[in-house]
C-alpha cells in the first residue's frame, strides 16, 4: 500500500466518526493551548523583569567597592584588559548651598572625569559636557529644587528661567556649624542631564569636572583647622568593552579582594529562577495534555474494536503487522497534529487579548493609569515554547495510539473474519 493510499485510508475512517474525532481533537487542543498560555505567563513576567532591571541601566557596568579607593587605584583599573572606561564619582560630606538669581537650593556636588563619562555616553537633555573647571552639568530637576526665599513652604516658587549659560554660586560648610564657609565658587551651566527613566527618581545634582578639586580643597583647608579624614569619598563604576567580558572582569576583581556588583550577576540569578519557574509551568501544562491523551486512547481503542473485521481482511490479503500499526499511529498522530495547530493559533489569540485587556483591568484595580510607570507584558509566546508544546502534544498523541495500534496487529485473522458486520 502506497503512502497516498494510507492517507486516504486514515481520512475515510476519520470521516466515519466525525463527532468522536472532533471531541478528541478538541480535548487535545485545550490541553496544548493550556500548556502554551500557562507557560507564556512565565515568559511574559521574565521579560518584564529583565526590561525593568535594564531600564536606564548599562548592561556592561560594574560597580567596584574598596576601602583603599583613590586616584592611583582608579588609574590601575583603567589599564586592565577588556575595560572601556572607569568613572570615579566623588562627593563631599559637607552641607552645601547654591544661589542662582536669588533662588536658593542645597544640591549635591558630584566630581567626575568627563573624559571617562564621555566614553560611556553621559546622557544630556541639552547642552554639552564641561571643558573647564568652572563649567558644570546639572541634573534635570536642578531648577525645581531652586526656591525663592521667604515664600510659603507649602507653595514654593521655583526657578523657571533658562539654565544653559547661566552662572550660579556654590558654598559649602560643616554640618556641625550653622554658617557656611565665606568663599563662594562660581559655576557656569553648560549642560542639563537627561531625565531618569523612573518617574519617582529626581536628579538635582551638580556634575563638575575633577579639575575643580584643588580649589575646593583649598577652601576646605582654609576654614578647617584640623581636617578630620578625607574631604572626598566616592564610588567607582567600570565599563567592560563587551557584555560577554563583564563576568571575566568581575571575577578577576573579586579574586583581588574588591567588592563587585554588576547587573549581569543579577540577571543571571533571575534567569536561573525563571528557568525553573517556566519549567514548572510547562510541567503543569503537560498534565493537561496527559489528561487529553486519555480521550485519544479511548478513541483509538474503539476504532480498533470497530474495525476488527476490516483488520482481518487486510491481514488475509497480505497486509503486514507493521502496516496495520502504522495506519493507526498515523490516525492518532493526525489528531495530535491538528489539535496542536489549532492550539497554537488559539494561544496566540489568547496571548494578544491578555496583553491588551489585563493591563486595563489591573490598572483599574490599582487606580493607576500606567501601572506605576511599568511596561508590563503578561504573556509572551516564543517559538521555542511552540516547539516544546508541539513536541509534547504530538508525542503524547503517538504514545496514546501506540497501545491500540499494537492491539490491532495481534488480532487473529480467523476470528476477525467470523465477526459479523
Amino acid at each position: 500500500m502506497q503512502f497516498k493510499d494510507q492517507l486516504d485510508f486514515v481520512r475515510q475512517h476519520i470521516k466515519k466518526n466525525k463527532l468522536r474525532v472532533f471531541m478528541t481533537i478538541l480535548a487535545a487542543t485545550m490541553g496544548t493551548a493550556f500548556l502554551i498560555v500557562l507557560a507564556s505567563v512565565g515568559f511574559g513576567i521574565h521579560d518584564t523583569m529583565r526590561k525593568e532591571i535594564l531600564d536606564n541601566r548599562v548592561v556592561n557596568e560594574i560597580e567596584v567597592y574598596s576601602e583603599q579607593m583613590d586616584e592611583s587605584t582608579v588609574e590601575k583599573l583603567k589599564k586592565r584588559d577588556h575595560v572601556k572606561a572607569v568613572v570615579y564619582r566623588q562627593s563631599m560630606n559637607l552641607q552645601s548651598s547654591t544661589n542662582l538669581d536669588g533662588f536658593e537650593g542645597n544640591q549635591q556636588l558630584i566630581i567626575t572625569d568627563f573624559k571617562e563619562e564621555g566614553k560611556v555616553g553621559f546622557a544630556l537633555k541639552e547642552g554639552r559636557l564641561p571643558k573647564s573647571a568652572n563649567e558644570v552639568v546639572v541634573g534635570s530637576h536642578f531648577a525645581q529644587n531652586l526656591i525663592e526665599p521667604g515664600e510659603d513652604p507649602e507653595l514654593p516658587v521655583t526657578y523657571d528661567g533658562e539654565l544653559i549659560g547661566t552662572q550660579f554660586t556654590y558654598q559649602m560648610g560643616l554640618y556641625e556649624e550653622q554658617d557656611l564657609f565665606p568663599e563662594e565658587t562660581a559655576f557656569t551651566i553648560v549642560g542639563i542631564a537627561k531625565e531618569p527613566a523612573k518617574d519617582w527618581i529626581q536628579d538635582a545634582n551638580i556634575y563638575a569636572d575633577e579639575s575643580i578639586i584643588p580649589s575646593l580643597n583649598q577652601i576646605y583647608q582654609a576654614n578647617v583647622e584640623e581636617p578630620d579624614g578625607q574631604l572626598f569619598y566616592g564610588n567607582v563604576k567600570m565599563y567592560a568593552d563587551k557584555l560577554e567580558n563583564v563576568k571575566t572582569v568581575s571575577n578577576a576583581l573579586k579574586e583581588e579582594g574588591y567588592s563587585v556588583y554588576s547587573i549581569a550577576d543579577q540577571l543571571e540569578q533571575i534567569d536561573v529562577f525563571f528557568l525553573a519557574f517556566k519549567a514548572g509551568l510547562v510541567f503543569v501544562g503537560t498534565i493537561a495534555i496527559l489528561i487529553a491523551s486519555i480521550g485519544i486512547f479511548n478513541t483509538m481503542t474503539m476504532a480498533v474494536t470497530e474495525r476488527t473485521r476490516e483488520i482481518g481482511v487486510m491481514k488475509a490479503i497480505g497486509a503486514s503487522p507493521k502496516l496495520i500499526q502504522r495506519l493507526f499511529l498515523m490516525e492518532s498522530a493526525w489528531i495530535g497534529i491538528l489539535g496542536t495547530v489549532i492550539a497554537v493559533i488559539l494561544s496566540y489569540g489568547i496571548s494578544y487579548i491578555a496583553n491588551l485587556v489585563l493591563p486595563m483591568i489591573v490598572s483599574a484595580a490599582l487606580s493607576e493609569e500606567d501601572l506605576g510607570g511599568m511596561n508590563v507584558t503578561f504573556s509572551i509566546i516564543p517559538w521555542q515554547l511552540v516547539l516544546i508544546a508541539s513536541a509534547i502534544s504530538i508525542t503524547v498523541a503517538m504514545v496514546s495510539g501506540w497501545r491500540p495500534a499494537r492491539k490491532a496487529t495481534k488480532i487473529d485473522v480467523i476470528q476477525a473474519l467470523r465477526q459479523e458486520l
